[in-house]
């Protein structure tokens, strides 16, 4: 039996989930996320808990329970508390400037980068080294977070680029003239 899926999911106050036929919606403070849930797959809402179960015990059944459970937990999470990712810029001249849904990355290039946000996720730059993204979904706060990263990584002579705060760059010696 899979550990993960076993576990019940409880529901904060103020987050109402909902499931009909193979489908499964929660709606909260900050937003209203939904799912489509996989054959064999059950969600059972009572009192302040979801349950998620299987119906047998194929291979693909098993390996899905877990995956459920944590999408829903996620889901159930991100309409409450939200999710969010920092990254930092760092070099001489790298900045970034958000206005809206647009992300303008000045980071050594020839021309600037302009990245337009997906909807459901918020970006803002504080101080211009500093860019904030946040939103209720997890895998999107992630994608468009990563995406923002891969513009320009931070390199290993220097540590120019963009990282996640907190990242450590592992950092090479550069060549030596003879």
């Amino acid at each position: 039996m899979s550990r993960i899926g076993q576990k019940p999911i409880d529901i904060p106050s103020g987050v109402t989930p909902s499931v009909s036929g193979s489908s499964v919606s929660v709606k909260g403070p900050k937003g209203e996320l939904a799912l489509e849930l996989p054959e064999g797959i059950a969600l059972e809402v009572s009192d302040n808990q979801v349950n998620v179960s299987r119906k047998d015990d194929t291979r693909e059944s098993k390996s899905l329970h877990g995956l459920i459970r944590s999408l829903v937990a996620n889901m159930v999470m991100g309409v409450n508390e939200g999710f969010k990712k920092e990254l930092e810029v760092q070099g001489v001249g790298f900045k970034a400037e958000a206005q809206g849904q647009k992300l303008t990355l000045t980071v050594g290039l020839s021309s600037p980068v302009i990245y337009m946000v997906p909807d459901g996720v918020s970006v803002s730059a504080e101080g211009g080294i500093r860019i904030l993204v946040s939103g209720t979904d997890k895998q999107k706060v992630g994608n468009v977070a990563a995406r923002i990263r891969s513009f320009r990584p931070a390199e290993p002579y220097k540590g120019k680029g963009i990282r996640y705060v907190g990242e450590q760059v592992r950092r090479k010696v550069g060549k030596t003239v003879a």
